[in-house]
């Protein structure tokens, strides 16, 4: 399996973020031309609470957030709107890690709700855009953030979740 989740919070059992996380990162690597397979991803689905601290501790913003990545290895590429550079993998058999991914259910689920979508559907997009945060994608320069989102729009579109933005 390319994720393994730990499930801190039991009320993401009820949308098995397992399988969600699972299929959407699948679909990410393999949009990019990465075997899911060689990569392995870990997920925490946590609460409002455990997402605040982390927030807190690695970004020093004591707010709770909707989805925290933290990839294995820098990726991002200095020239605006540039595509990342490619993963190397480790040159044994195992997977190689890509890097973790922490969720909040509180948070996902009332921008859910504040948008009018299905949660199944808004947690896809957050786990395909944390997924693209391990592979050196970001949104803080304006050329970038075309580039992800445009890249997430194209994956969605594969799994039928409609374009949120």
């Amino acid at each position: 399996m390319l994720t393994e989740t730990i499930l801190e919070d039991d009320r993401w059992q009820a949308l098995d973020l397992p399988g969600l996380a699972e299929t959407a990162a699948r679909a990410a690597l393999t949009h990019l031309g990465l075997a899911p397979d060689a990569w392995e991803i870990a997920i925490l689905a946590c609460d409002d609470a455990r997402i605040m601290a982390l927030n807190a501790d690695f970004r020093d913003k004591p707010v709770p957030t909707n989805v925290l990545s933290w990839p294995e290895t820098d990726l991002a590429p200095d020239t605006p709107g540039a595509r990342p550079e490619a993963p190397a993998q480790a040159g044994d058999d195992a997977p190689t890690p890509l890097g973790d991914i922490a969720i909040a259910w509180e948070t996902c689920q009332r921008e859910a709700e504040a948008a009018g979508k299905p949660l199944p559907d808004h947690v896809t997009h957050l786990i395909v855009h944390a997924v693209l945060h391990l592979l050196g994608y970001d949104h803080i320069r304006d050329q970038d953030a075309t580039l992800m989102e445009t890249t997430e729009v194209a994956i969605l579109g594969k799994l039928g979740v409609p374009d949120p933005y």
